[in-house]
């Protein structure tokens, strides 16, 4: 084989880890489960002639997600986290551990329990939710699996609390600028929020002052540290959102970068803080993102640099350099050189 070829990990991990990263695909909308049930086809008879589509087979396309709500006979089947942000959490039933949960039953109906436990066995995981939440479990493996040469872009982003007690997963691809905005409206503050749920229990707590019990002190002080975690979490995405204008254009690991605080996979963290400071420093300027956070500085290099004008549009500031006047060249008298 030569050096240059793909090595493709057929081991029994990865094909396990490459099934869940399928589940949890299908919850954020990029891929269509019912697929899995035989029987079933996308789009009708295939035909052979026809032009090639936009999307690769077995991809959810847009009118399929909204089969959630519109009252078919035949809803989709599992939920679809269509606005790209989910939580990681065991008190909520819709969260992404239990919908991949909920995805494996329907894609084995009866047998879901022992294939579980078969793909939980081969993963070296206890459950599927541990398989999630830890750092070293799903998130490693969908590193790796969007890993290529240098280039590395997973397309899943948890971003966690300073233990990962509390974990928000991001789809790439759904990335816009309202994004962070809404996964602090729908899931940290607003009337649903774990904020709010945490704090309002912390409040509960206090009020019983020395008639707490030593079991309700012991969960005072889980819940006011896990409230500032919280807390923490909230303030850090208020403060990159109001400036943040992802561009997929400008790649995963750029687009990542200044979220870099909150992922909790040391590997994934430095390699986004490493990318953040060569970013300050310059080195990225054709990027999008670069431009949004320093444009005086690329608006000044535009006017030297013809090729990163055009990259962001700004032809018009590119200052051709003045060229030298041409020395007249005289006439060659006869016999000069003899």
């Amino acid at each position: 084989t030569p050096e240059s070829a793909e090595v493709i990990d057929e081991s029994p991990r990865s094909i396990a880890d490459g099934f869940i990263s399928y589940l949890v695909g299908c919850s954020f909308g990029r891929w269509d489960i019912r697929i899995t049930r035989s029987g079933w086809k996308q789009g009708g008879d295939i035909d052979p002639f026809a032009p090639l589509a936009c999307c690769p087979p077995g991809f959810l396309r847009e009118d399929a997600a909204k089969l959630l709500n519109n009252g078919s006979k035949e809803p989709y089947p599992i939920r679809v986290f269509t606005s790209g942000v989910v939580a990681e959490n065991t008190s909520e039933s819709d969260d992404l551990a239990n919908n991949v949960e909920k995805s494996l039953r329907y894609v084995f109906n009866s047998g879901s329990d022992s294939k579980e436990q078969d793909l939980l066995s081969k993963l070296e995981f206890d459950s599927v939710r541990d398989y999630i939440r830890k750092p070293t479990g799903f998130f490693a493996d969908h590193l790796q699996r969007y890993s290529k040469s240098r280039r590395k872009a997973p397309i899943y982003w948890p971003l966690s609390t300073a233990s990962g007690s509390y974990t928000l997963w991001v789809y790439y691809p759904s990335l816009n600028t309202q994004t962070l905005f809404s996964a602090i409206n729908d899931f940290i503050d607003g009337p649903n929020g774990k904020l709010t749920q945490v704090s309002r229990e912390c409040a509960e707590l206090r009020m019983m002052g020395s008639s707490r019990s030593r079991d309700q002190e012991k969960q005072f002080e889980t819940l006011q540290t896990f409230e500032q975690e919280l807390t923490d979490l909230r303030d850090t995405l208020l403060k990159i959102a109001p400036t943040y204008q992802p561009n997929h254009d400008d790649g995963v690991q750029i687009t990542a970068a200044p979220l870099w605080p909150l992922f909790r996979h040391k590997p994934w963290q430095k390699i986004t803080k490493d990318t953040w400071t060569k970013l300050e420093k310059g080195d990225y300027d054709w990027a999008h993102l670069a431009m949004t956070y320093w444009p005086d500085r690329v608006r000044e290099k535009c006017k030297m640099d013809k090729s990163l004008a055009i990259a962001h549009g700004l032809k018009d500031l590119y200052l051709e350099p003045e060229t030298a006047p041409m020395k007249a060249r005289g006439k060659k008298k006869a016999g000069a050189n003899e």
